[in-house]
């Protein structure tokens, strides 16, 4: 199936490795032209480096910078419209921050959590609609978490920015539905990947009992995959999903209830 990406830039904050990346390889893989973004700088051209020998420099462009800030927000999207083309596309992935379970979290790390999960996807979005809505065209994708559709037990900096963020995808393709801007999200569930958190667990001293628990809640008894994500991250983005905006979709092999 043709989503009709060919040659369209799509900007993917938090590009470099895990969901973020499975994102960019989908995309690329349908033509389009995608801008990469993480804070590892060193991790990031290893990856663009790679992607362009596959599919040729003029389909990647990369930044290293912190993506919770507004100012290298705003500048990269500038350099990506200069450099590159038209922004199309932006994908608000960037990730975790560390958090210790129950309340007692102090200001500092309640606050680092909400910027890193929820901030740095408002900043994005806010920066990509300024150039979208005037040309009357675009697509905003958030990557949520299933933490953010229930109470799971994760940190609460977590399920609680991810569940703004929900809210926020669905606030904004209210406020931009009528320029023709959509904005969504989805929700991944169990995502494993090499250096991930999953991988973590699933191999340490516990990893007999975290599989169990894969197969007891999980009704396709497994994990995700990146390119899971990817594919489902593609469609939303692409023209072919021009009835869809203000979604919340889980991509969970049916964990959610």
């Amino acid at each position: 199936m043709d989503l009709g990406l060919t040659d369209k830039v799509v900007f993917v904050a938090g590009g470099s490795r895990g969901i973020g990346l499975g994102i960019v390889e989908a995309l690329l893989a349908e033509g389009a032209k995608v801008a990469m973004a993480a804070r590892g700088e060193e991790a990031l051209e290893a990856q663009r480096a790679r992607l362009a020998a596959q599919y040729g420099e003029h389909k990647v462009w990369a930044r290293a910078g912190d993506l919770r800030d507004s100012r290298t927000i705003d500048d990269m999207v500038e350099a990506i419209e200069h450099e590159f083309d038209p922004l199309w596309g932006a994908v608000a992935n960037v990730g975790l921050h560390p958090c210790p379970p129950g309340y007692e979290v102090d200001d500092e790390t309640w606050t680092a959590g909400l910027q890193q999960n929820l901030d740095s996807a408002f900043r994005l979005a806010r920066s990509s609609l300024r150039r979208m809505e005037p040309r009357g065209e675009g697509s905003i994708l958030m990557i949520s978490s299933i933490a953010g559709l229930g109470a799971l037990g994760t940190p609460v900096t977590y399920g609680t920015s991810k569940a703004a963020m929900n809210h926020l995808a669905k606030e904004l393709a209210r406020v931009a539905g009528p320029s023709g801007v959509r904005v969504n999200a989805i929700a991944p569930g169990n995502i494993i990947f090499p250096g991930g958190d999953w991988e973590e667990r699933s191999t340490g001293p516990r990893g007999d009992s975290w599989n169990r628990w894969i197969r007891r809640e999980v009704p396709l008894q497994r994990f995700g995959k990146p390119e899971e994500i990817g594919s489902a991250a593609a469609y939303l983005l692409s023209p072919l999903a021009s009835f869809i905006t203000g979604a919340i979709l889980p991509v969970d092999g049916g964990q959610t209830k």
